[in-house]
Order: structure tokens, then sequence, then C-alpha cells
């Protein structure tokens, strides 16, 4: 009897293990939505495969780049040039993040890259909180709906999140704090072929056997990774732009003085507003009384700390990063908030 329920207990955890798979979780939202809102299904698959497709090239470009470091060995060179130079890739990477044109999902892969092959954290968090900010488009978007003054201080607020963020993380890391940041670890060497420490890469990597099969399997996983996850981050956009209107969330937060920024920052924080469709929607509601405060707090958080962003952000990095990439960007949100409102 013993042994049944044992058996019983195995198999019911592995039925529970698969059932938390990405793959199982838009199995299962899209089948409560073709239960419960037949008629949205189709608009729900379509948006979260447009927007899949979107971000595709940026996948395969960051997976296949990984892959040939990987085979090649160059790893050693990439992650050596972070080596002694924590506080320049700091400011760098804040500084870099302002022109990268990513999203905050689009950025995901990048970011696997850089810690897979060990950049500082500190410093890849700077990229990480700048980036989905501000880039070049957006910046004349913004321009064009809000005006100059918004427009530049979101990018001030972009680089300026970016610097606080990698060197608040060094601050951390400097206690001991992040040692192993990832949740899943790219292999070392796949048939012997990894990178030796102070060995040469290998850069025609394609006439050996060895280093073929471990691009492949590099490319294989790392993309299967990737492309589970960002589906299910935009099967949950797609539930978001569908069934909880943006007007209706940044509508909450008119008014004046501290509390509709803080609000601001925490309503934007899980809502859906990318930065094209933001600053329209944002400079109808300041016409009909929400701060200028209130609505830099707003786009801020949304950008950086949307559902999609933080679904994929919680599959590759552990909970206390994750924690610290929320608690930075809320905070981010706030100051950015706080100090448009006083400048302006």
């Amino acid at each position: 009897m013993a042994d049944t329920a044992q058996t019983f207990g195995v198999a019911w955890r592995a039925r529970a293990a698969r059932l938390k798979s990405p793959w199982a979780l838009i199995v299962i939202v899209l089948a409560g939505v073709a239960l419960l809102d037949p008629s949205n299904l189709v608009a729900t698959v379509d948006f979260a495969l447009r927007a899949l497709g979107g971000t595709l090239p940026y996948i395969v470009v960051a997976v296949a780049l990984l892959a040939w470091l990987k085979a090649t060995g160059a790893e050693q060179l990439v992650a050596r040039a972070f080596e002694g130079r924590e506080t320049r890739m700091i400011i760098a990477a804040a500084l870099i993040g302002g022109l990268a044109p990513f999203c905050s999902c689009q950025v995901i892969p990048f970011i696997a890259g850089l810690l897979a092959l060990g950049a500082p954290l500190s410093a890849v968090m700077a990229f990480w909180l700048s980036s989905p900010l501000i880039d070049p488009p957006t910046l004349l978007i913004t321009a064009g709906a809000l005006g100059w003054p918004f427009a530049i201080g979101k990018a001030v607020a972009a680089v300026a999140l970016g610097l606080m963020g990698g060197f608040a993380v060094r601050a951390m890391m400097s206690g001991g704090a992040f040692a192993a940041p990832l949740r899943v670890y790219a292999r070392k060497g796949c048939c012997g072929s990894g990178p030796k420490a102070g060995g040469q890469p290998h850069w025609r990597f394609w006439n050996e056997a060895p280093r073929r099969a471990q691009f492949r399997a590099e490319l294989v996983e790392n993309g299967l990774f990737l492309l589970k996850w960002m589906s299910f981050a935009y099967v949950l956009e797609a539930l978001l732009v569908h069934y909880v209107p943006a007007e209706l969330i940044a509508g909450a937060v008119g008014g004046d003085g501290v509390v509709p920024i803080g609000i601001a920052a925490l309503v934007g924080m899980p809502a859906y507003l990318n930065s094209y469709v933001a600053p329209p929607m944002l400079a109808g509601l300041i016409e009909q009384g929400m701060s200028a405060g209130a609505a830099m707090a707003f786009m801020v958080a949304g950008a950086v700390s949307s559902i999609p962003a933080m679904t994929a952000v919680w599959s590759l990095v552990k909970p206390r990063v994750f924690a610290t990439y929320l608690g930075l960007g809320v905070c981010g949100a706030i100051l950015s908030g706080l100090l448009f409102q006083m400048l302006v």
C-alpha cells in the first residue's frame, strides 16, 4: 500500500510539474478564453502571434550569437571584456540602453546571453532598466504627443534609472548578494569542446564536429527556452489588452500631489502600455487632469515592469534578482515622476 501511495505521489508531482510548464499554461489560458469568451479567442491568439513575430528576429539573432560564442570559445573574450571595468561598464550600459531599440520583452534574449557569458549583473541591470524606456523612434513619438520637455525628461529618466540600478546592484554584490543570478545556466562545454582557460577561440567552429554539435545543442536549447517563455508572456499581454483597457487603468491616477504619482507607478507596473501607444493616450489624460509627474511615473513603470516583461524576467533570474529588478523599477518610476513634477 505504501509503495502504491508513493508511486501515486510521484506521478502526481510529475503531472503537476508538466502543468506548470509555459506550454501547458498557454493551453490552459487559451482554453479558458475559448470557454468563457469564444468570440475573442482568434483575436487573442492573433495578437500573441503578431507580438511574438515582432520579437522573433531578436530572439534568433541573440540565440545564434550565443551559440556561436559558445562553439568558438569566444565567450572567454567577452567575459574578460567586463573584468576590472565595472564602473565604466555600468555608465556605458545605461547610456547605450537609451539608444537600443528594444522593448522590455525584446531585451530579454540579449540579457540572457550577457548573463550566461559572465557579464557583471550590475552592468546588465543598468542596460536592462534603461533600454525599454527610450530609443530614437520613441523619443520622437513622445515629443510629438507630449512635447520635447517630456521626451527629454523621459530620456534622462532612462539613463538615470540605469545608473541607479547598476550602482545599487554593485553595492549589493559587494556584500555578497547575487553570486549566481541565473535560474538556468548554459552548459560550459559539449563533447570536450568548451572553452579552456587561456585558450584561443576557434572561429571556424564548423571545421570540428564537436563544436558543430555544441552549436546545434546551444541553438536548440536556448531557442526553445526563450520561445516558450516569450510566447506565454505575449499571451498574458493579449489578455491585458483585450480585458483590461489601459484608459481605465490610467484614468484612476488623476489629480495632483505625491500620492497620484505613487499610485501611477504601482498601477503602471503591470499595465500594458508600450512606448508607441502610451504618449498619445497620456496626452489625452493630462488634458483631463492627470498630472505630468503621474504620467511620467506611469510610463516609466509600465515600460520597465509590465506583466510580459516580469514573466520573462522571472523565467530567467532567481527570485532575489527579480525582486530587486521590480523594486528598482518602481522606485525609479516614482522618483522620475516626483522630479519631473518639480521641474515642470
